[in-house]
């Protein structure tokens, strides 16, 4: 019997507003225990919440990247809990009326093209951080009110690697667009993962299950693997699978059930009481659209139709917005877009890691490795002097034409000259001319880099391997 995984998703990303939600209080990551707090964070008797106005902005702007509709009206509603990381026994959050609804992503699978559909993004406010000890349990109160956006698929996936590209694609369009760093190291990103399966063909969905607060990439795939094979082999098997909430043991590779699942009953939301609707204007959302850059799959395509560089190297390039940039202005300026995409992907990119340093903070600009381009493509230097000029402009920061002068790396093009070293290199290597003879055609290479040597990398190779041949075929040479 086969059976197909259904995936949907419940993502909280972390906004980067410079206070909370509600409150006045800084977001900053990493401050010292429950310092980052006041009676609002805290729901101390009399402290009423404020709605943050960029938290709404935000949202707004996220919705929209993500093709959803914007609810002209909305409110916030109380999702009731017991649970030590939120003082108020309630999260603010929004259910029946979210800001944002109706959305999509399409992307590219095995060279299909996919729809996945957003049923809904809303705002709310994060909870604080419980650290479990062997006898007790402490309370950090300094991300609580920290504001959130959730962003909730329909079950449309079906497989660990569909989920990965669509998270990865909300990655990126949501730092694009500005609204978060999603550093899923620091908790800016956060996902509850919801699986199930059902017989191939079959239209029902089956008994989901929900694990929370998945942190990595990683951990997501190893869970979605363990979660198809245990629900499989529980079917098979004649077990009743039940509607539950499990969390994921990363050392051992396991789920493990926490509690049923709750329904939205459970939580018996109700409309927040302290805050009053929120009316959202049709000039409100086309005044924050007019901000939305061009996201990073949308430029992807523009590199590729555009500049005719391969797919991949426009993925790769649009990894970050800052060389997606570097890139374009490259391009530009030297009519080259391949030579400006394989110097960022290689030797750039060598160097950047070498010294650990990210691309906004080199020494040089897309004009000069322009310079460098068109220095190449008009013989001036040769390719492997150009990679030594490179590392000097990394270095020091000069333009690669002052750079050239000062060190004497112009390439030789002189013909006469070339073709006396060429001679001297076969009377000097005669197993070269009778391998030749011999129908080695490859040894022509080593002739060239012999050539290239004794000149020190200064002569223009392609006049050298014409003269090179020409020897050879010629016998225009003494042995």
């Amino acid at each position: 019997m086969e059976y197909e995984l259904v995936i949907g998703l419940e993502i909280h990303v972390e906004l980067s507003t410079k206070t909370k939600i509600y409150c006045r209080c800084s977001t900053t990551f990493g401050g010292r225990a429950n310092t980052n707090v006041c009676p609002v964070c805290l729901a101390l008797p009399g402290a009423l919440p404020v709605l943050n106005r960029e938290v709404v902005n935000f949202g707004i702007k996220s919705g929209l990247a993500l093709n959803c509709s914007i609810n002209d009206y909305c409110h916030m509603d109380r999702k009731n809990y017991f649970y030590p990381d939120i003082t108020k026994n309630y999260q603010i959050t929004q259910f029946p009326l979210p800001l944002c609804k109706d959305g999509f992503i399409d992307m590219d699978v095995d060279g299909e093209k996919k729809r996945i559909r957003i049923e809904r993004v809303h705002i709310e406010e994060d909870t604080g951080k419980a650290l479990h000890t062997n006898d007790k349990t402490l309370m950090d109160f300094n991300r609580c009110g920290v504001p959130l956006i959730e962003i909730v698929t329909e079950p449309d996936l079906r497989s660990k690697k569909e989920a990965i590209l669509f998270l990865e694609r909300i990655k990126s369009i949501l730092i694009a667009i500005g609204v978060s760093e999603c550093k899923m190291e620091e908790g800016q990103l956060r996902c509850d993962l919801n699986t199930s399966v059902r017989k191939k063909g079959e239209e029902k969905l089956g008994v989901r299950c929900e694990l929370k607060n998945m942190s990595s990439f990683k951990a997501i795939e190893k869970a979605i693997d363990f979660e198809f094979e245990r629900q499989v082999k529980a079917i098979e098997n004649g077990e009743k699978l039940i509607q539950e909430t499990r969390r994921w043991d990363e050392k051992n590779l396991v789920s493990i059930s926490m509690r049923e699942k709750q329904s939205a009953n459970d939580y018996r939301y109700y409309p927040e009481g302290d805050l009053g609707g929120l009316k959202v204007s049709d000039e409100w959302v086309e005044s924050i659209r007019k901000t939305i850059p061009e996201l990073p799959h949308e430029r992807i395509e523009r590199f590729v139709r555009d500049y005719k560089i391969p797919e991949y190297d426009a993925e790769v390039l649009n990894l970050s917005k800052t060389m997606a940039d570097f890139f374009e202005e490259t391009a530009k300026i030297s009519k080259d877009p391949k030579s400006s995409s394989n110097w960022l992907m290689g030797d750039i990119s060598r160097l950047l890691n070498e010294e650990a340093i990210k691309i906004d903070e080199i020494k040089f600009s897309p004009s000069s490795l322009a310079e460098l381009i068109v220095l190449i493509n008009e013989g001036v230097i040769s390719n492997a002097i150009g990679k030594t000029v490179l590392e000097e402009m990394f270095r020091t920061g000069n333009e690669p034409k002052k750079i050239v002068e000062e060190k004497g790396l112009r390439q030789n093009s002189d013909e006469e000259e070339i073709k006396k070293i060429a001679i001297k290199i076969l009377k000097e290597n005669n197993k070269i001319v009778l391998d030749y003879k011999a129908g080695k055609v490859k040894i022509i290479g080593f002739a060239v880099g012999l050539v290239m040597k004794e000149t020190k990398g200064k002569a223009n190779p392609q006049i050298v391997n014409k003269i090179v041949i020409n020897l050879l075929n010629s016998g225009n040479y003494y042995i």
